[in-house]
């Protein structure tokens, strides 16, 4: 077939084909069939944003999933930001509402106890009060010109082997025109096994070994070496240690007594006195002043001599104990302790006071006394060195003093 029959074969196939357009063309069907990788700018639009809408999705996935982990990488807005947002002021509230049941239940607890609150104030006061009391006592005695205090010794105090500390209390009758020895010699316990105040006197007469000085009598003892010599005595003879001395002299007595009790020491006289007394004293019940008060525990003009004369000298101290049951008397206690250790010569300290206030605040109920030597261990004797003295048994008295100390 000739190229010319065929061209006119496909233009009659055409003219065929525009009658029926519902036809797919032999052009369309060959377009079609090509192979078109290329979009048109439609298409090219919506692959675009099908490409966004995926990487948004992507990136709202990856955000959600650090949000899990992290309240930063939350979008702003989310749910979660809000949430977090509206849980900072609670959290605020809370705090507040902790901080002030706190302090509810703390004003709660105060109010539960004011009055050991009270009392605990109350003890400040009595504390600050006491120590300036004290101090003030003590610089009004030692700026007393009247009276001459000593020179602080030097004693080598020992505890005992029960605990106790022992108290050496010495009355010097070294006045002008007397001599130095020891008027009195006591011993006081405040801190011992009983709890209570005990005091042991000791008669100036009994013949003792004194260390360095051979048979005397322990009066003596102060004479030849002060206080020391005194608690060196005592040990070696009678087994007793003490810790502390306090030495007092007349005149400091009678002021001591006249400034804890102006209004006088209620006590009931044993006899009248008058003999070699500067103040004579007349028997019973009756209110002594300083001077009265020594003259009464010096008295020995009579028949039972110095073991009467010790006996008064217990119940004098007896009847200072028993003054602190009265609220003034308390009250001045402190300035009067100053004062004493002011006017008298001593190694006491003021804690040693504190300390054993509640021993001494039981003495007002009255003290045990022991006077050595006990009866029945001693006896009348003479001495070439000390004349009429009393002969003792140091055995059967280191026995007794070991029981008076421990009995309760």
């Amino acid at each position: 077939m000739s190229r010319m029959e065929r061209n006119k074969q496909l233009h009659k196939k055409l003219a065929q084909e525009e009658k029926q357009p519902t036809k797919e063309s032999i052009f369309a069907r060959k377009t079609r069939q090509q192979p078109n990788n290329l979009p048109d700018e439609t298409e090219m639009d919506d692959v675009i944003y099908d490409e966004d809408q995926v990487d948004h999705s992507q990136r709202r996935a990856a955000q959600h999933t650090r949000g899990n982990d992290s309240p930063h990488y939350q979008k702003e807005g989310s749910p979660q930001q809000r949430k977090h947002e509206d849980r900072a002021p609670q959290q605020t509230q809370q705090k507040k509402a902790k901080k002030q049941k706190a302090k509810t239940q703390k004003t709660k607890k105060n109010r539960k106890h004011p009055f050991l609150r009270i009392i605990f104030r109350v003890l400040i006061v009595i504390l600050i009060y006491s120590v300036g009391a004290f101090f003030v006592g003590q610089q009004v005695a030692k700026s007393d010109a009247s009276v001459s205090s000593g020179d602080a010794e030097t004693f080598n105090g020992v505890t005992s082997a029960d605990g106790s500390n022992n108290l050496l209390l010495i009355g010097s009758d070294s006045r002008e025109g007397e001599t130095g020895r020891a008027d009195t010699i006591m011993v006081l316990q405040l801190d011992g096994p009983s709890g209570t105040p005990k005091l042991v006197s000791f008669m100036r007469d009994t013949l003792v070994t004194i260390p360095g000085y051979g048979e005397n009598k322990i009066n003596a003892a102060y004479a030849f070496g002060g206080a020391e010599l005194v608690r060196q005595t005592l040990a070696q003879n009678f087994g007793i240690d003490t810790k502390y001395y306090t030495e007092v002299d007349f005149q400091s007595f009678e002021k001591v007594i006249d400034t804890l009790f102006p209004t006088g020491v209620s006590i009931n006289a044993e006899k009248d006195m008058s003999k070699n007394l500067e103040v004579a004293i007349k028997k019973g019940q009756q209110q002594m002043n300083g001077l009265e008060l020594l003259q009464y525990a010096r008295f020995r003009m009579d028949e039972e001599g110095d073991f009467g004369r010790v006996r008064r000298q217990q119940q004098v101290i007896d009847a200072l104990f028993s003054e602190m049951k009265n609220p003034v008397s308390i009250v001045k206690l402190p300035y009067a302790a100053g004062k004493v250790l002011g006017y008298a010569t001593t190694d006491l300290p003021m804690t040693f006071l504190l300390k054993n206030t509640l021993s001494i605040a039981r003495g007002a109920g009255g003290i045990d006394r022991l006077t050595v030597p006990v009866d029945d261990s001693w006896q009348y004797g003479n001495s070439a060195t000390a004349g009429s003295v009393l002969v003792v048994d140091f055995q059967t008295n280191q026995q007794a003093i070991t029981n008076f100390f421990n009995q309760k």
